[in-house]
């Protein structure tokens, strides 16, 4: 490390404008010097003011504590001579840097100047990976002390080994990839750029060990699988002794669950006898250890691997990180897992290295280079999902995913898809997701061959994934993006270049690109005739839950016919004339530099972009709306025309359905159906009906144990008004009224489910305005920003809070202990009347003589509510309240079934008041045994 001091600093202040009279309460510095802790600074501030209530909760400072402390006019002169000749540093200096020259300023101080490190910035950059950059999360994946947040002292000292770690990062990279990150630091927002030189002195010195493959100059770890499978001589446990020693060896508190025992056995049989079970399994028996460990052992035995799909990317992930490491402790024996995903979730090296010589970038798109060129050093898998990007980086991501599977012999090595694909074959599992799997089975099964059995969990999801693998859509912004990517020709642009290309090769005159412009303000003018009329046609707004959001049939919309196909017309013209563009450079490429290759492979990229949207329009616009076919419009008042998207889906996906169970049964393997949620009362074969599995395929439901859910209650909130007896806004405060009630009583850590954006969005907004609980991290799914897994983690890391949630809230989400205490049921979660697919369904089920209600609505409202119940109870530990505010469960006659289908659990009836109550003795009660615990 070089000899200069970096002052890494941290202020807790009153609030974010110094000019509005906001005052630091407390001020930390710690000095760093040859890689050392030196010396630490650290006072409170009286800020000679009122510190907000929500301040003192959230850094713990009182006016107690900042009464007797010294005014920062008393030590503004001392700070600010401490900082002379020093490195700023700190985690997002936008903030205390600049808060910190305001009241230097302010005091009449000198002001600081020189370097600043924005340690934001460096961890970024440096751990492509991390979830999250607050410093409380980096110092938690990367096991650096932080004893309390939010106190200037702690979170200082924490910083500055956040540094130290990152200095000592940085010399782990390769000299090749130190290389390319200092060519591109002098855009950053702080001094890194100094960092990476220093490094990359260091390491050209002192030699690196990192010595990784490169592809055309660019360092990236291959990952490494064994050549084949292991046929191993291992045994099934047939005993329940024997099960239980092995579950025993992983789960030292192992509690004795039937039905994972039995789960066991049927899997092992299904997958030796190669026959077809449908097994639901209720969440927190241990669903998942139950199939993977016989698939693992009949690997082992066969020396195929068994195929695990599942619903999405995320749990496809969480089965490879949290189980099958548990699997291999049991058994003492070394199996591997590959997880694929679909080969646009991988990187295209090739297409990456095309990008670093087009020089022209953002700051987003330099930052994301900066993350990627660190993640390669790392990544074993190149699952691009890995990284964790701006916004604007998304955008680069898109462009440098893999597209196609023609690899030329230098790309072979280094094609992260290609490498898992050939590493499934000697994997014992291959972990993947549903609609992977549909798609490659239709595609003549290029992926998945010689296995020996398939388990499909989360299998209700199945048809939503086959029709998703079916589905087409057209986004507008999209549209957009990429016809910017080819239309524009100012200076720097693509095909500007493109331009001054043909003109230094002489390989052809302006008359061409003058063509090419005509052509394409012509498509550019037809596109936007299309949105225009789409974005502005009116419709009665028919359900008021859809707020802002429009869905319509494509088909009420007529008179378009010629205004679609003029667009395919001139979109055809445009790319003849791209192509053409791009042909008569074809005699001329041997004598291109490498750059100018590149621009040519980027306009080759957009105009095969462009020709999947030509098809997509074809499908989505041009094509008579076929039978198992709907297509929809949505937009929303509030982005027009940005929101605007038309959506051709299947209406039934049985038939698809039945073309996969063909496919798998060819194969001649096991296969089991298995989720918590495989069936209905009183129609036990609904859900099989769904998914196109035959009458004849046995239906086995395994039960919790009798004590599984002794510490959870029902209850129904009888004095809420009638959902359908008042107005929305009503009922939504009505709603609003009981969350608050209910999060004060049990001190947070709830899910708030609803069935509608829009009051979902209403209620947080009253809520808020409220300040009844501005004491909780109130989390709201499409109001706060990030994913679901974002926002589940952040709802985990509160010890007081609430998220609100839709749809995908429902199921899928594991929140184990304490750290859910509540579920409330906003509303019965029933599809809406006018969501398109269900309408279309129902259509079909009325003119066919069924009732629609019984047969479509009622059964799959059910499966989503026994699913929201699953979020509450996951182990016999747990203590959980299901709080139902709609009070249809009850004056509505299908309401007794919505109660059937939800495990024996006691049922109480209750007025607001009531239940809070209760609520209240019972927290009061496990917090008095939590503290005689601890």
């Amino acid at each position: 490390m070089d000899n200069r001091t970096y002052a890494v600093v941290d202020l807790e202040t009153t609030g974010h404008s110094p000019s509005k009279g906001d005052r630091i309460i407390q001020i930390a510095i710690v000095f760093v010097e040859d890689g050392t802790i030196v010396r630490k600074y650290s006072s409170f501030v009286n800020p000679l003011r009122e510190i907000p209530v929500f301040i003192q909760q959230l850094t713990s400072i009182t006016h107690h504590e900042v009464s007797t402390a010294p005014s920062f006019e008393e030590i503004a002169l001392t700070v600010s001579e401490m900082l002379q000749g020093t490195v700023f540093v700190a985690h997002n200096t936008d903030f205390d840097l600049a808060f910190l020259q305001s009241e230097f300023k302010r005091c009449q101080v000198p002001a600081w100047s020189g370097k600043k490190i924005d340690t934001v910035e460096l961890a970024k950059i440096l751990f492509p990976s991390s979830t999250s950059y607050r410093l409380q999360d980096l110092a938690e994946d990367l096991d650096i002390m932080l004893p309390t947040a939010h106190r200037a002292d702690d979170d200082a000292e924490a910083t500055a080994y956040l540094l130290l770690t990152a200095l000592a990062k940085l010399r782990t990279l390769p000299a090749e990839t130190l290389n390319l990150l200092h060519r591109r630091s002098f855009s950053l927002k702080s001094n890194i750029s100094t960092l990476i030189h220093e490094a990359l002195s260091d390491v050209r010195k002192t030699g690196n060990v990192n010595n990784l493959p490169l592809f055309r100059g660019i360092p990236y770890r291959q990952p490494s699988y064994p050549d084949r499978i292991a046929v191993a001589r291992c045994s099934f446990p047939f005993t329940d002794d024997e099960k239980v020693k092995k579950l025993s060896k992983v789960f030292p508190a192992f509690e004795w669950r039937e039905s994972q025992l039995r789960f066991m056995d049927v899997v092992w049989k299904m997958l030796t006898t190669k026959e077809e079970i449908v097994a639901e399994v209720p969440t927190g028996i241990g669903k998942t250890i139950g199939y993977l460990l016989p698939a693992v052992i009949h690997s082992l035995q066969t020396g195929k691997p068994v195929i695990i799909s599942t619903f999405t990317n995320h749990l496809v992930d969480k089965i490879l990180v949290d189980e099958v490491g548990k699997i291999q402790e049991m058994l003492e024996i070394s199996c591997t897992a590959v997880v694929l995903k679909g080969k646009e979730q991988y990187i295209s090296l090739s297409k990456f290295e095309e990008l670093l010589r087009i020089t022209d970038e953002s700051y987003d798109e330099t930052f994301t280079i900066l993350q990627i060129l660190v993640w390669l050093t790392q990544t074993e898998t190149g699952d691009l999902t890995e990284l964790n990007v701006s916004g604007g980086g998304q955008l680069f991501i898109d462009r440098i995913r893999k597209r196609s599977n023609q690899l030329r012999e230098d790309e072979k090595d280094a094609d992260y898809h290609e490498r898992m694909m050939k590493a499934c074959s000697t994997a014992n599992l291959i972990i993947t997701n549903h609609s992977l799997l549909v798609a490659d089975f239709q595609q003549n099964r290029k992926k998945f061959h010689l296995f020996s059995g398939l388990i499909i969990d989360e299998a209700h999801q199945f048809i939503h994934s086959a029709s998703k693998v079916h589905e087409t859509v057209f986004s507008y912004m999209n549209w957009k993006y990429i016809m910017g990517q080819l239309g524009s020709d100012a200076d720097g642009q693509l095909l500007h270049r493109m331009m001054k290309l043909h003109r230094k090769l002489g390989t052809g005159g302006s008359a061409v690109f003058r063509q090419l412009n005509d052509a394409y303000e012509q498509f550019v003018s037809a596109f936007d005739d299309v949105a225009m009329l789409l974005t502005t046609r009116k419709f009665p707004k028919r359900n008021s839950n859809l707020g802002n959001r429009i869905v319509f049939r494509l088909n009420e919309v007529i008179g378009l016919e010629q205004s679609y196909l003029r667009v395919a017309e001139k979109m055809t013209e445009y790319i003849y004339l791209a192509e053409r563009v791009r042909n008569e450079l074809h005699m001329t490429e041997q004598s291109m530099s490498a750059n100018e290759h590149a621009f040519i492979a980027e306009w080759d990229y957009w105009i095969r972009e462009l020709k999947i949207k030509a098809a997509q329009w074809v499908t989505v616009f041009l094509e008579r709306e076929e039978e198992n076919y709907t297509v929809w419009v949505e937009k929303d008042n509030r982005s027009l025309p940005g929101s605007l998207t038309v959506i051709k889906t299947p209406v039934d996906g049985s038939r698809i359905m039945k073309e996969f169970i063909s496919a798998v049964k060819d194969e001649q393997v096991g296969l089991v159906w298995t989720s918590g949620t495989m069936t209905v009362k009183d129609d036990e074969r609904f859900v099989t009906r769904q998914l196109g599995i035959a009458d004849t395929v046995p239906i086995k439901v395994f039960e919790a144990p009798l004590h599984f859910y002794n510490k959870s209650s029902i209850f129904i909130v009888e004095d809420m008004p009638s959902i359908q007896h008042v107005s929305q806004s009503a009922y939504i405060e009505a709603v609003a009224d009981a969350v608050i009630q209910t999060v004060i009583a049990t001190g947070g850590r709830l899910f708030v489910l609803f069935t509608s954006q829009d009051m979902l969005r209403k209620t947080y907004e009253l809520i808020l305005e409220s300040e009844l609980l501005n004491d909780y991290a109130l989390i709201a799914q499409g109001v706060s920003s990030g994913s679901r897994m974002k926002l589940l983690k952040s709802f985990r890391q509160f010890d007081k809070s609430v998220l609100f949630g839709t749809n995908s809230f429902w199921e899928g989400v594991d929140v184990p202990g304490e750290a859910l205490t509540a579920v409330i049921i906003v509303r019965l979660p029933f599809s809406s009347p006018d969501e398109v697919v269900f309408k279309a369904k129902a259509d079909r089920l009325t003119a066919s003589g069924a009732n629609s209600f019984s047969e479509l609505a009622l059964p799959e409202a059910i499966i989503r509510f026994r699913q929201g119940f699953g979020r509450l109870i996951r182990s016999s530990n747990d203590r959980g309240y299901f709080i139902i505010l709609d009070r249809r469960i009850e004056t509505k006659s299908y309401g007794r079934r919505f109660l059937n289908a939800l495990p024996n659990v006691p049922i109480k009836r209750v007025s607001l008041e009531r239940m809070v109550n209760e609520l209240e003795d019972c927290y009061n009660e496990t917090e008095c045994k939590r503290k005689q615990d601890d």
